[in-house]
């Protein structure tokens, strides 16, 4: 007999039983499931997952704790986390806590003991859809209700909701103020702290603003460059920044990433879709189609660019996901722009794309229009 039985209740009315862990309560969110090994604190505490219900499918979960160096953001954004097993002892020399005890001070909601597989198994066959995990209302038919009542991602913003509310200075540790050669300005879509820090470590000196930073505040903090960052849900929703960012096409050397990158397209008169269960994992084949050469790479996403929608014959495609053919990158041939789709600043290489803020650097030097080599 379970002794904290909670249950699992997708929109199609897929259910799985399980047990609470971390906050006992319920939570409400698309479900997805994210392939890494590891991770799991930088994934909880990536502003891009607000909105889900994040699913792990490396069965055991937690085994090193939590520590204060490796969070990505103020604070864990999931809705509720879901793995095979929350380990129940933690050892590492840098953990200041335990898995469950992180969400329980955060509020999160947990769910372990389900079948994983058959979970993954079930979204990759359906696609990625609302979802609900409860410990406190253990009656499916309740609990599917209240599942279709919840609100989805598409068209909704939920960038406001992760966006810093005032623009502040990004400090580093170890870096003297005489070390910074560029200004960049980052607008804020939920951006993680490992690409403030990539950026400090090329030589930038960072101000961050709100999504909602009309371009002329933009240009009037006279910088370098700009740095679209991730962020969560449907780009279409985020129609402000779209609008601003046009105003700043060709005044500007742009660097996007993950949403940044959507933003970017769509500013550029493409469009967007939603995929049918999103990359999510620090896994995904990338081929940098200059070089060809492979990349591996974390990505977390559950829409992607149409790269024939993009209007402009100078924009080129410039990566390519070697699992499903969709777009990871582009560049104009004329405008100082680039953006991937993929996360640079998350290492699963480790190395592998890197280059991509150097390549910004040369952007913002004014030579060759992004060699992304």
């Amino acid at each position: 007999m379970k002794q904290n039985k909670a249950l699992l209740v997708l929109e199609d009315g897929f259910s799985l039983e399980g047990e609470s862990f971390g906050a006992r309560g319920e939570a409400f969110g698309e479900v997805v499931f994210n392939t890494s090994m590891m991770g799991y604190q930088e994934i909880l505490t990536d502003p891009s997952y607000k909105g889900q219900l994040v699913m792990m499918t490396y069965p055991l979960i937690g085994n090193y704790g939590i520590n204060e160096e490796d969070i990505e953001s103020a604070k864990p954004w999931v809705e509720g986390f879901i793995v095979k097993e929350n380990s129940a002892v933690f050892s590492n020399w840098r953990a200041k806590g335990s898995l469950d005890n992180y969400l329980k001070e955060n509020k999160i909601v947990g769910l372990e003991g389900i079948d994983t597989r058959a979970l993954t198994k079930h979204i990759r066959l359906q696609g990625a859809m609302k979802g609900g995990i409860s410990a406190i209302d253990l009656d499916k038919k309740s609990l599917l209700k209240k599942v279709r009542s919840s609100p989805g991602l598409i068209g909704r913003d939920l960038v406001k909701e992760v966006s810093c509310q005032k623009e502040y200075t990004w400090s580093a540790d170890r870096v003297q103020r005489s070390a910074y050669s560029f200004k960049v300005v980052v607008m804020d879509f939920g951006v993680k702290y490992n690409i403030l820090r990539s950026l400090t470590n090329v030589g930038c000196e960072i101000k961050v603003v709100p999504a909602k930073t009309k371009a002329l505040e933009i240009l009037a903090l006279k910088p370098d460059g700009l740095l679209l960052s991730n962020g969560p849900g449907d780009p279409v929703a985020v129609s402000y920044a779209i609008e601003e960012i046009k105003k700043l096409l060709g005044k500007i050397p742009i660097f996007g990433i993950c949403l940044g990158h959507q933003l970017l397209a769509l500013a550029l008169g493409g469009k967007t879709y939603k995929l049918k269960f999103g990359h999510h994992g620090g896994n995904q084949p990338v081929m940098n189609l200059k070089t060809k050469r492979v990349e591996i790479t974390a990505q977390n996403h559950g829409f992607a660019v149409n790269s024939s929608s993009i209007p402009d014959t100078n924009v080129e495609v410039t990566h390519i996901n070697l699992n499903d053919k969709t777009n990871e990158g582009l560049r104009h041939k004329k405008l100082p722009l680039f953006s991937v789709q993929y996360h640079p600043e998350a290492s699963p290489g480790p190395h592998d794309a890197k280059y991509l803020f150097k390549d910004f650097i040369k952007l913002m030097e004014g030579g060759e229009k992004c060699r992304l080599s």
